[in-house]
């Protein structure tokens, strides 16, 4: 006689499991699945700043990656890496200054391109100075946009992210189609003068034109200061006239900043209308030194106290007169790099405050 009825399965068929009373319910999901340990990061540096990408390094506890770069006889570029970087997040520190700035601008497009063929996990160029910035639109029939262009030849390369510092126009980041963290020397420069006694009321942040408005402000507020602005006419390129200055500036220590000094006509004209207007000293900051040569004699003899830049751009410390103070930028890079790497908020760095435009 055959017994008839329902057998219970004790192994129950694959894919068919029930599940067990100890995972989540929907209600205690998560918002984010964990990815098991962490990739790796790796740091390579170009040959414009290495300095500042082995500062980088230190920072964040780690050697500089191998790679081979060479110019070869005919002017042309390479670069190989010398370990495998494979499902790495590879970081490239490149600043394109100088009289280089095209070998330099190539070599990081290489670089960034090998590393795409080397199946890198992700790749960012850290560009504390972005070339061309200043050519970010047209102010003249027929020109190029070549800041655009840039950020198109990065794009075609293989980058993933790009970080920079203190673009010349906040706007040059909507020339990307990828993340631009844009972070800002601003607040390593009040924390200098801080530290030398200069702020308060007998302090005054100038603006040296009224597209850095914004900038001195929020400057002013960080040393506790007066705001002034200065207003300016460009009868060629790279000279400037002051014709104003608007703001409480007779009896104080005035402290002039802008993202880049090159010839230094723009603030050398700002500094003798200060002093004309009754300041007592002048000092000037900038993110980014882009001193060609002789320009550097010609503004230490001007009314300046002293000019301060960051190593965004190397400085030559042979030749680097002693009214030019560079500060580091190598740990806040280092900071945001880390938080990158880790998945964690940029603007954390700056409490938000890193968009000032």
């Amino acid at each position: 006689m055959v017994e008839t009825g329902t057998t219970e399965l004790v192994t129950p068929l694959p894919g068919l499991e029930t599940a067990d009373a100890s995972e989540p319910s929907p209600e205690e999901r998560g918002h984010f699945i964990q990815r098991g340990p962490e990739g790796k990061l790796m740091l390579f540096s170009g040959r414009s700043n290495r300095e500042l990408a082995e500062a980088i390094a230190e920072k964040l506890n780690i050697a500089l990656g191998e790679v081979q770069l060479k110019t070869f006889a005919n002017g042309e570029v390479y670069s190989r890496f010398g370990e495998s970087i494979r499902g790495a997040d590879v970081f490239i520190v490149q600043s394109c200054a100088g009289p280089q700035t095209n070998d330099h601008l190539m070599e990081l497009l290489e670089m960034i391109h090998g590393a795409k063929l080397a199946s890198a996990n992700r790749i960012t160029a850290v560009m504390p100075w972005y070339p061309y910035s200043r050519q970010d639109k047209k102010s003249a029939p027929r020109e190029p946009i070549t800041a655009k262009l840039v950020a198109d030849m990065l794009d075609v390369a293989g980058v993933d992210r790009v970080l920079t510092m203190d673009l010349h126009a906040g706007q040059i980041q909507g020339f990307f189609d990828i993340p631009v963290d844009h972070m800002t020397a601003l607040r390593i420069f009040a924390q200098y003068y801080r530290d030398r006694g200069l702020y308060g009321d007998g302090v005054v942040a100038v603006a040296p034109d009224p597209g850095r408005a914004k900038m001195a402000a929020r400057f002013a507020e960080m040393l506790e200061a007066d705001f002034a602005l200065l207003r300016k006419v460009r009868p060629e390129q790279e000279v400037a006239t002051v014709t104003e200055v608007s703001g409480p500036v007779e009896g104080k220590i005035a402290i002039m900043g802008d993202d880049i000094i090159v010839t230094g006509g723009t603030l050398m004209a700002g500094a003798q209308a200060l002093k004309g207007a009754g300041a007592t000293e002048v000092y000037a900051c900038a993110t980014h030194g882009l001193f060609p040569p002789k320009a550097l004699g010609t503004l230490m003899d001007s009314d300046f106290t002293e000019i301060a830049v960051t190593d965004t751009v190397p400085q030559d410390p042979l030749t680097r007169p002693d009214k030019l103070k560079v500060l580091s930028v190598s740990g806040l890079l280092a900071d945001t790099i880390q938080n990158v790497f880790m998945g964690e908020s940029v603007s954390m760095i700056f409490q938000g405050e890193n968009q000032l435009f």
